[in-house]
């Protein structure tokens, strides 16, 4: 920005006190801007791209991201990981004002042959990547019917819709560019075009579903309230006059940090699915123009039906005898190889990435044991390096049986394979043949956190900072699963064997094969003890239902281990909550904390996380924390309640009947590495409704 300054007559000593007071400002001014001046550039996508992906937003091998499928009603959000200072108000004598941005983008949104798909997908703006109560359809994942239209929600939006209808209004045509400010009801908008170069203002129309794909261009000028958004199709150049082009001044809806990024829906009847191939984005800035031959290639489109009938009656037949002549051909050709076929099952058609079998046989070197790191009661998890890429992958081979294995295989895909979240193990995808069952996961170097602890050859030894992180870490990652989620994941086996640590200590927390779904305000209806003994609630033994308290038990286990460094059953006469519950009472609570941490910790973290410990382990459920209010007490947003009056009443007596120890008697630990061991399901996780 320009600064004007203007030179009078004063001293010389003042002179000199007020050139050097201007050097200083001009160095303030001058790193303000170049702070602000940030962007980023994505041409195509992977596994390390820094964003963060809700509901149904996935990135395909493909490198597209894909933010919806063909389901209905369902939400993908895919947001840049880093808010970005969006308002200026440094620069006197100018009034504060909304940062001047720019972006460009190519989608591509693939429809059903019949209808225009729906609903659509939109460049948001907002102050958080989480939209709490958003609705699908039109409110395109950012609003809902109460919250549609408040100048409190500070989004601004460009939405690029294939549906008419919203409230019949001014966004009555489908196939259309809108800009929305707080809600989807549009300030601007226009049919989707782009104006034809050495004309006058001549439009082109065309169909953003039926096109390859679309680039998008949306820049704003802060100082003078302009917005420009610009659109053709990918094969079209940029034209040089844009399709919407209003004043418009977003000092209000802009808040100091805010996060870009894109937000797509599907309707209960209306589906497409919307896919980006590349973004480009900057503030005070031209956003870098994306290099179109880096991008993947666009999704392949479904054919227009053709207004021709006897042309579609023979276009059918000739499909069918070409379809029944191939069909022949591949009957015999693997009658000739002697290969069995395999039908895909209901669960697996809208699954992520299928691996080729060959293609896991080679990177495990043939599954052979130099490369096993882990064995488990289904099968056993194998290290490899894909010929593809050259990335290290854990690949779990489950061994096939009619009574265990295919539920939890079946489990793990559904939940795992959606879920997104940094301090979960990310599902690559997965492969079946015949008996065999694989599920390949990230590699994660680490091993686990029962391994890190308890491993009596392992020399490192976590310190206390390390040990706080990676509890944190495992709070936000069930706060996920049980609050964030589409719907509540209620993972049933959360223990420290299950806790993976990657290159960075950050945890990970893994094996969903017991994992149950549903949806959110509903009870759950599992009736099936599972889990591993230590870690089980007690009223788990008698009434068989998993709960979102059930899990909290379990961590609460999780948290006075990771403290003491001790198991939770060391013996038939030792049990760690109660432990840690006598040492509190006898006022010596900091006595049960880990050796090895050689009294070099904080004492304030400790004490708070052995008393969180003891208030999630209560023998009653409905004394137990949320994981809501277990992750604001880690982070010391609120203060802990007094424990001053817990004790017998609040634990129990005698937490662990005659009658559940009874169960353990016949268990036994299997041998593993301390990778990902129970994703390969040790024996000492007891199920009694299989």
């Amino acid at each position: 920005m320009p600064i004007s300054l203007s030179i009078v007559s004063f001293s010389k000593p003042f002179m000199a006190s007020r050139t050097l007071l201007v050097f200083l400002l001009f160095l303030s001014l001058s790193h303000q801007v170049a702070s602000n001046s940030n962007h980023l550039v994505f041409e195509g996508f992977d596994e390390n791209s820094e964003l963060n992906l809700e509901g149904s937003s996935i990135i395909k091998t493909s490198r597209l991201l894909k933010l919806t499928n063909r389901s209905t009603s369902i939400i993908g959000h895919a947001f840049y990981a880093k808010p970005f200072l969006m308002v200026n108000k440094t620069d006197p004598p100018l009034q504060p004002y909304a940062l001047s941005f720019s972006t460009s983008f190519v989608f591509s949104i693939v429809s059903p042959n019949s209808g225009s798909g729906g609903f659509g997908l939109a460049f948001t703006i907002a102050p958080s990547t989480q939209f709490p109560g958003a609705a699908a359809g039109h409110y395109l994942g950012l609003f809902n019917y109460t919250s549609d239209g408040h100048d409190s929600n500070h989004i601004f939006a460009v939405e690029f819709d294939t549906v008419n209808g919203y409230k019949g209004d001014s966004d009555s045509e489908g196939n259309h560019v809108g800009v929305n400010i707080n809600g989807m009801d549009s300030k601007f908008t226009e049919p989707a075009a782009y104006i034809k170069e050495g004309t006058d203002n001549v439009k082109e129309d065309f169909r953003m579903a039926r096109v390859e794909a679309v680039q998008a261009w949306i820049e704003y000028d802060g100082e003078k309230r302009t917005l420009n958004v610009t659109i053709a199709p990918l094969s079209v150049p940029r034209p040089s006059k844009p399709l919407i082009q209003d004043n418009i001044d977003l000092y209000d809806v802009m808040k100091d940090s805010m996060y870009v990024g894109f937000s797509a829906s599907t309707g209960d009847q209306e589906t497409s699915s919307h896919y980006l191939l590349g973004w480009s984005f900057a503030v005070n800035g031209v956003a870098p123009p994306l290099n179109i031959s880096k991008l993947p290639k666009p999704p392949p489109k479904e054919n227009e039906p053709s207004s021709f009938p006897w042309v579609n009656v023979a276009i059918g037949i000739l499909s069918a005898m070409t379809f029944s002549l191939l069909c022949i051909l591949i009957l015999l050709t693997c009658y000739k190889r002697n290969k069995d076929f395999e039908v895909l099952e209901d669960w697996e058609m809208d699954c992520p990435h299928r691996f080729r079998y060959r293609d896991l046989q080679l990177a495990t070197k043939g599954f052979v044991e130099s490369q096993l790191i882990g064995v488990g009661g289904f099968g056993a998890v194998y290290k490899g390096v894909l010929p593809s890429t050259g990335s290290e992958v854990a690949v779990k081979r489950i061994v096939r049986s009619p009574f265990h294995g295919m539920r939890e295989f079946a489990a793990e895909i559904e939940s795992l394979g959606r879920l997104r979240h940094k301090n979960l193990v990310n599902l690559q995808g997965w492969c079946k043949k015949k008996n065999d069952l694989l599920l390949v996961y990230d590699f994660i170097p680490n091993g686990s956190l029962d391994f890190v602890l308890y491993n009596p050859n392992n020399s490192f030894v976590l310190n206390w900072g390390q040990r706080f992180d990676i509890l944190k870490g495992i709070s936000a990652g069930l706060l996920y699963l049980h609050e964030e989620w589409e719907q509540v994941v209620i993972h049933r086996d959360v223990k420290t064997s299950n806790i993976l640590i990657d290159g960075n200590m950050n945890a990970r927390l893994g094996d969903f094969g017991l994992a149950r779904l549903y949806n959110h305000g509903q009870v759950s209806h599992t009736t099936s003890v599972v889990g591993t003994i230590g870690y089980i609630a007690p009223e788990l033994t008698r009434t068989g239902k998993a709960s979102k308290s059930t899990d909290m038990y379990a961590f609460g286990i999780v948290l006075l281990e990771v403290v003491t460094g001790k198991r939770p059953l060391d013996s038939d006469q030792f049990f760690l909550e109660e432990w840690v519950i006598e040492n509190y009472h006898l006022g010596q609570i900091l006595e049960v904390v880990d050796p090895n941490l050689d009294s070099v910790y904080d004492e304030e973290e400790v004490e708070l996380v052995l008393k969180l410990g003891i208030l999630c382990t209560q023998h009653r459920a409905d004394y137990r924390p949320t994981m809501k209010q277990v992750t604001r007490y880690l982070n010391f947003d609120d203060p802990l309640p007094d424990i001053a009056d817990w004790g017998d009443s609040a634990h129990g007596s005698s937490r662990m009947s005659s009658g559940f120890l009874a169960v353990t008697s016949s268990s036994r630990t299997v041998e593993t590495s301390g990778y990902l061991s129970s994703v390969s399901m040790t024996t000492n996780s007891i199920d009694a409704g299989r």
